[in-house]
C-alpha cells in the first residue's frame, strides 16, 4: 500500500511493508504515467523512524452526501435522485494522528466514517465505465461535521470546512475489491458505525461520472463517498477510528481549540 510520510523535514512517497514494519521509498512522482514514473528504490526505513501523514495532498476533497439508504432513514431526509455534491477545502486534511479540533463556533461535533477515492490522473466528463482508470486507490476517511451549524446555515460549506474536518489515511491501498467492504467507525473503542461498501446507492464508478462532469478532478484529488448510519457526536478527548477491510485503520483524536 502506498504511504506519504515525512523524514527529516522531507515528504516523499512510500510503499508499506506491514510484516517487516518497513517502508521501502518511492522516488518520483507516483502521479506520473509516462517517462517520469516513479521507481521503488532499494532503501527500506523502519516504521518508528518516519511520520505518516495524509496520504494524498488533494487540491480538493468532493464530498457525496446521503449515499447509504440507512443514513439517509437516520437522518430523515429522502433518497437522492441524483449524487449530492459538496466540498472540502484542501486546508480540512490531516493525517493519521493528527488531531481534530473541535472549534469554539460550534457546540455539536459529530464524526462520519467513509471510504476515499484518490484520482491519479486528471479526470474531466469521465464515463462510469472508464472510471477504474483515473482511480490510484482507497483510503480511509472521516468527515468531520458541526451539526448545528450544518442545519442552521442550510448549507454545508463552514459545517463541513474546518481546519482538521478530513482526516485521510493511513495508506492507500492501490487495488482493491471497492464493492463490498466492511467499514467500522469506532468512539473511544465502541463501535458506532458497522456497514458495507454495498450498501452505497451510488457506485464508485457512478460517483467518478457525476464529479467529473461538473469539476475536472486532478491527481490526487479525493472523493468520500457518503457515510452509512450510526454518525455521532464527538467531544474533546475522544479517541475515533475507522477501519475498513483491505486499507487498515485511520485512527486520531479531538482537541479543544486553544482561547
Amino acid at each position: 500500500m502506498i504511504i506519504r510520510y515525512e523524514r527529516n523535514g522531507k515528504v516523499k512517497h512510500g510503499w508499506m511493508v506491514e510484516e517487516d514494519n518497513k517502508v521501502r521509498v518511492i522516488e518520483g512522482d507516483i502521479y506520473k504515467i509516462q517517462s517520469a514514473k516513479p521507481i521503488m528504490t532499494g532503501l527500506e526505513l523502519p516504521l518508528d523512524e518516519i511520520v505518516l501523514k495524509a496520504p494524498s495532498a488533494p487540491s480538493k476533497v468532493v464530498c457525496i452526501g446521503i449515499n447509504y439508504r440507512d443514513h439517509a432513514a437516520e437522518m430523515d431526509i429522502d433518497l437522492p435522485e441524483e449524487p449530492l455534491m459538496f466540498l472540502k477545502p484542501s486546508t480540512t486534511v490531516v493525517g493519521p494522528g493528527e488531531p481534530i479540533v473541535y472549534p469554539k463556533l460550534t457546540q455539536n461535533l459529530h464524526y462520519e466514517g467513509e471510504l476515499a477515492v484518490v484520482i491519479k490522473k486528471e479526470a474531466k466528463q469521465v464515463k462510469a465505465e472508464d472510471a477504474e482508470d483515473y482511480i490510484l486507490g482507497f483510503t480511509c476517511a472521516i468527515d468531520v461535521t458541526a451539526r448545528d451549524l450544518q442545519m442552521s446555515d442550510g448549507q454545508w460549506t463552514r459545517a463541513k470546512g474546518f481546519d482538521t474536518f478530513c482526516p485521510l489515511g493511513p495508506a492507500i491501498a492501490a487495488k482493491l475489491d471497492y464493492q463490498n467492504l466492511r467499514i467500522v467507525t469506532k468512539v473511544n473503542g465502541e463501535v458506532r458505525q458497522d456497514a458495507n461498501t454495498s450498501q452505497m446507492i451510488f457506485t464508485i464508478p457512478q460517483l467518478v461520472e457525476a464529479v467529473s462532469a461538473v469539476m475536472t478532478l486532478l491527481p490526487g484529488d479525493v472523493i468520500l463517498t457518503g457515510t452509512p448510519s450510526g454518525v455521532g457526536e464527538l467531544r474533546p478527548g475522544d479517541e475515533v477510528s475507522v477501519t475498513i477491510e483491505g486499507i487498515g485503520t485511520l485512527a486520531t483524536h479531538v482537541v479543544q481549540a486553544e482561547e
